[in-house]
C-alpha cells in the first residue's frame, strides 16, 4: 500500500521500505498522506483497522517517529482481535 501511495502521489517507484522505515523522516510523508493511507487501509480491511484511532492514541513525537513496523504490528494485532470476536 505504501508503494502504491508513493507511486500514485509522488511518482516514486524505487523506494526501499522495511520495518524500520519511518513515515516522516524516511518517506517524508505529510499528514495528508497519512489520511490517504488510512483510506487505503479502510478500503482493504474495513472496520477491522482504524488507523485514525491508532494515531489519535499517540503523542506528536510518536507520530513523527512512526515506523512501518509499528503500523504492521498494529494491523496484525487488530486483525487477530477482529477474528477472535
Amino acid at each position: 500500500m505504501l508503494a502504491r501511495l508513493l507511486q500514485d502521489e509522488y511518482g516514486l517507484d524505487d523506494i526501499e521500505i522495511d520495518m524500520r522505515t519511518t513515515f516522516n523522516r524516511d518517506l517524508e510523508l505529510e499528514s495528508i498522506d497519512l489520511v490517504t493511507l488510512a483510506g487505503l487501509l479502510q478500503e482493504r480491511y474495513g472496520d477491522r483497522i482504524n488507523f485514525a484511532e491508532f494515531l489519535a492514541g499517540m503523542e506528536f513525537d510518536e507520530i513523527i517517529e512512526l515506523t512501518v513496523g509499528r503500523l504492521v504490528e498494529y494491523v496484525v494485532t487488530s486483525l487477530k482481535a477482529a477474528e477472535a470476536s
